[in-house]
């Protein structure tokens, strides 16, 4: 019995300890490292400094004034501005997202921080060519209505090399494909480098939220303490895209092909290159390399189109299929109700309808052990020095009233990978931010959930949560030991404080779980009608 307790006792402290360490450590989240890529990055720290191919280069990382005259791309979802002086990108706006909830408050823009790093800025054998380049074109403003594309031609020559740059731009999807043609009077090689900048996409959020850098290998890394690759990052073949990324929105380098990708994070930026190199170039016989960017928001739908499996820095860890089940049922539910929380509550519910069976065997166990309490009290009392005594009654007691003390534990352990995969939809989930609840104090111009992705302003959802954890734990019965009994006491405080500063749509689904698990134990201990045991 004390056995069982303490397992039980160990999962919800499990529970707490992992949620607190996904909340306060967030780059140690479910993204695995592959054994391999451990080696490799071993490797590559263990390398001399000045490795020629390795490091990027440190002077294309200055901030530096842009020239060139600007064309604005306008389309149904974003509007990019370039410069005419060879494509470098100074603002990416989308159109359905805004930075805050103020009424004011712009667009999401995922390259103003950066536009003095030439985000999209080509380099050629390792030179920038919005610097030495002298581009000419005839682009203009461009504005696409839907299922139109459009493609801006930039044209230069660089130490004898002809080049032809052509970024194409699709009204539908926040892909922009670019080809670059290199023409040689001579035969050499030519290394050719596409390169993209981010500085914070996360617009203030809180720390749940980081901005992070992140490439595909051989699997998903997400580097979040971007201060470890101030000295660069080089991921040196296989490697299919980097990119710069918060929760709900990403910006990618995607080359065509195997390149070498570069991730650096200089004066609050994090710049991304992929390099081709070794590019032969015979006589007067154009060469054509592609390329694909995308900028744009984390939803399903939009990177599932996208090339160089960018679907998957959508993670939802260990319980991914789990998760995607979740949102796609979340989706369903806002499609009939229009409202996000609304929809949660709803999801909360049939989850819980769900595993209302294994929830009821549970309660029923726990029920079975209340009653028990006083005979267990009194053969601890009865067999205080004499732990085997003690065990051997207790167990006799158990087999007398078909008690099994595990029954309880087994339901809870079966539900937690439904829960971490719903946590984790939830956490990354773009459909609810910015995405209402109850967005005003009833009867008042009062601000309160006005984004499910965002914590609740008055922390009322967390401490209602709180009451409601802590009524449950009134009616299961106590630990008894006493020590254990404190611990549980304390774990709605524990679970509170954590749950302050969580975005409220998880707040929403956890205190309804809670008052419907309040529920089912009622009906419980109100329907038993098994009359009270006998004393021992």
């Amino acid at each position: 019995m004390e056995n069982n307790k303490r397992v039980l006792i160990a999962i919800v402290l499990c529970l707490g300890v992992l949620i607190a360490w996904q909340y306060f450590f967030p780059q140690y989240s479910m993204v695995q490292k592959a054994p391999q890529q451990e080696a490799a990055q071993k490797k590559t720290d263990a390398a001399p400094a000045g490795k020629p191919a390795g490091k990027p280069d440190a002077t294309l990382a200055a901030a530096e004034p842009m020239t060139g005259a600007p064309i604005v791309v306008s389309t149904p979802l974003y509007k990019a501005t370039l410069l005419s002086s060879g494509g470098v990108l100074q603002h990416f706006t989308l159109n359905n997202f805004k930075l805050t909830l103020a009424k004011n408050s712009p667009n999401m823009d995922l390259t103003e921080e950066a536009a003095a790093k030439a985000p999209l800025g080509l380099i050629v054998d390792g030179q920038a060519t919005w610097r030495t380049v002298a581009w000419a074109t005839d682009a203009k403003d461009t504005a696409l209505a839907k299922g139109q594309s459009a493609t801006l031609v930039f044209t230069g020559t660089q130490n004898g090399v002809a080049i032809k740059r052509e970024l194409t731009f699709h009204s539908d999807t926040y892909i922009i494909d670019e080809a670059v043609t290199l023409t040689s009077q001579n035969a050499q090689t030519a290394r050719l480098t596409f390169t993209l900048a981010g500085g914070s996409l996360t617009g203030g959020e809180a720390n749940y939220n980081p901005t992070r850098a992140a490439y595909l290998d051989k699997s998903l890394e997400e580097i979040t303490s971007l201060d470890k690759i101030k000295d660069g990052k080089v991921v040196e073949s296989g490697g299919k895209w980097a990119a710069v990324e918060s929760n709900y929105f990403i910006s990618a380098v995607i080359p065509k092909g195997a390149a070498v990708l570069k991730l650096q994070y200089v004066d609050g930026i994090t710049r991304l290159a992929a390099e081709k190199d070794n590019i032969a170039l015979n006589p007067g016989q154009p060469v054509k390399v592609d390329n694909s960017y995308f900028l744009g928001p984390k939803e399903r739908a939009t990177l599932e189109a996208a090339p160089g499996d960018l679907k998957i820095a959508l993670d939802y860890g260990m319980f991914h299929i789990l998760a995607e089940a979740c949102l796609w049922l979340l989706d369903l539910l806002h499609n009939y109700v229009g409202n996000y929380g609304v929809a949660i509550i709803l999801l909360t519910v049939i989850i819980k309808l769900l595993f209302w069976p294994l929830s009821q065997k549970s309660y029923q166990s726990m029920e079975k052990m209340r009653k028990l309490q006083p005979m267990m009290a009194a053969i601890r009392e009865k067999y205080p020095d004499d732990r085997n005594k003690m065990n051997e009654e207790l167990m006799q007691l158990y087999k007398t009233y078909k008690v099994n003390p595990a029954g309880g534990c087994l339901p809870i352990v079966v539900q937690i990978p439904v829960f971490f995969g719903l946590y984790q939809a939830l956490l990354n989930s773009i459909e609810l931010r910015h995405a209402p609840f109850i967005a005003n104090v009833p009867f008042t111009d009062i601000t309160w959930l006005a984004d499910l992705s965002a914590k609740d302003p008055f922390y009322v959802t967390p401490l209602i949560m709180g009451a409601t954890m802590f009524l449950q734990q009134k009616m299961s019965p106590p630990p008894g030991d006493p020590t254990q009994a404190k611990v549980m006491m304390f774990m709605p405080v524990i679970f509170t404080f954590m749950f302050l500063n969580f975005p409220s749509g998880l707040v929403v689904y956890w205190l309804v779980n809670n008052v419907l698990s309040i529920t089912q134990q009622w009906l419980l201990m109100k329907g038993s009608t098994a009359p009270a045991p006998k004393k021992a």
